[in-house]
C-alpha cells in the first residue's frame, strides 16, 4: 500500500480497525513463498484484549483445505483486507484536468497463526462468527438451528487464532483534496451507490466530520 507510510491515511485509533474488520470481515489469508505457498478467503473477527486493543484475529478452517499443512509448518502468515472501494473520476469535478483516482480503506495484518481442532474451540468460534453476521436481524438465524448436522460440519473445520504481530492500514478517503473538490466527489460516489465509501470518508473528513464514526 503506497500510501501507507503518510501519516495522513492512517488510522485514527484501533476503532477504525475494529470497525472495518466488522463491516467488511471477508480477508485473504496469504502464506506466500514456497511449493506450497497458499491464499485463502475467510470471515475474520477481531479479538480485543480485556484493555480493548485488538490482540488477534480468529476465524476457521477447512480441514481439506492444504493451507493447514502450510500453516503447521510455517504459522507466520498476512491478513489482508479491503474495504469499501471506488475509483474517483474526474468528470464530477469543476476542474476536469485532475487526474482519476481511487478511494479505498484497506488493512493488512501480520500474524502467528495457531491452530485448534478442540471441539469447544471449534464450537466457541462459529458460535461468535455467526453471532456477529447475524445481529441486529429481527429473525436471527443460531447455529443450534442445525441440528445434527452441526456435528458433521464442526467436525471438517479448524479453529484459527492470528496473533497480531504488525498492522499496516491505509485509508486513502480524499483527505488531500480541497474541499470543493471534496464535495463534489462525494456527490459522484453517492449518485453511484457507494454509500459505504462517503460514510467513511466523511468520518475522516477533518474540516466536519472528525470524530464521526462511519455507520
Amino acid at each position: 500500500m503506497g500510501h501507507a507510510r503518510d501519516p495522513r491515511y492512517g488510522a485514527r485509533s484501533q476503532a477504525d480497525l475494529i470497525e472495518l474488520l466488522a463491516a467488511q470481515p471477508l480477508a485473504w489469508l496469504v502464506s506466500p513463498g514456497g511449493a506450497d505457498a497458499a491464499f485463502t478467503p475467510l470471515p475474520l473477527r477481531a479479538e480485543r484484549g480485556r484493555d480493548g486493543a485488538l490482540v488477534a484475529l480468529r476465524g476457521h478452517l477447512a480441514r481439506r483445505n492444504p493451507h493447514l499443512a502450510r500453516l503447521r509448518r510455517d504459522p507466520q502468515a498476512h491478513a489482508l483486507l479491503l474495504g469499501p472501494q471506488a475509483y474517483v473520476s474526474p468528470r464530477w469535478l469543476d476542474d476536469r484536468t485532475q487526474a482519476p483516482t481511487w478511494n479505498y480503506a484497506a488493512a493488512a495484518f501480520a500474524l502467528r497463526v495457531s491452530l485448534s481442532e478442540a471441539p469447544d474451540d471449534i464450537a466457541a468460534e462459529l458460535q461468535a462468527l455467526v453471532a456477529q453476521m447475524e445481529a441486529g436481524h429481527a429473525d436471527a438465524w443460531h447455529l443450534e438451528e442445525m441440528g445434527a448436522r452441526y456435528a458433521r460440519l464442526a467436525s471438517g473445520v479448524t479453529a484459527l487464532r492470528g496473533e497480531i504481530v504488525e498492522v499496516r492500514a491505509t485509508f486513502k478517503l480524499g483527505q488531500d483534496e480541497a474541499e470543493h473538490d471534496f464535495g463534489q466527489i462525494l456527490q459522484g460516489l453517492a449518485a453511484n451507490g457507494e454509500d459505504a465509501l462517503v460514510r467513511w470518508m466523511r468520518a475522516f473528513d477533518s474540516r466536519g466530520g472528525a470524530g464521526d464514526a462511519p455507520a
